[in-house]
């Protein structure tokens, strides 16, 4: 059997490519751009964290001293307690930030070993 190959061939488009090239643009995407929406969660998530790290100091029943780095910026958490916020709110994203890269580091020696 001889079956002709050009008559398989299945043309998908509707109008067998009759229209013109400013017909096909009539639907390009106009107007702004997308917002790119990273900013949004970045601020959002340092606004939540925040707000946790002022509830979480609320909590403290205890006078509690804490330093900043040096020794010499000691504070009490009762007398500063917008200071003993932020000293939880550097904490909360040492850990998050920790949590992240041993997250990377993992996943490339995963890939590097294919475990």
């Amino acid at each position: 059997m001889n079956v002709n190959d050009e008559a398989k061939k299945v043309i998908w488009s509707l109008q067998n490519n009759k229209r013109s090239e400013k017909e096909r643009n009539v639907f390009a995407p106009i107007g702004k751009k997308a917002y790119n929406k990273n900013v949004m969660y970045g601020v959002s998530a340092v606004g939540i964290s925040l707000s946790l790290s002022f509830i979480l100091s609320q909590f403290t029943t205890k006078s509690t001293d804490f330093c900043f780095l040096l020794e010499t910026y000691c504070y009490n958490s009762i007398e500063h307690s917008m200071a003993y916020t932020f000293y939880i709110f550097i904490n909360l994203w040492i850990l998050i930030l920790g949590i992240g890269i041993a997250y990377l580091i993992g996943k490339k020696l995963g890939n590097r070993f294919k475990l």
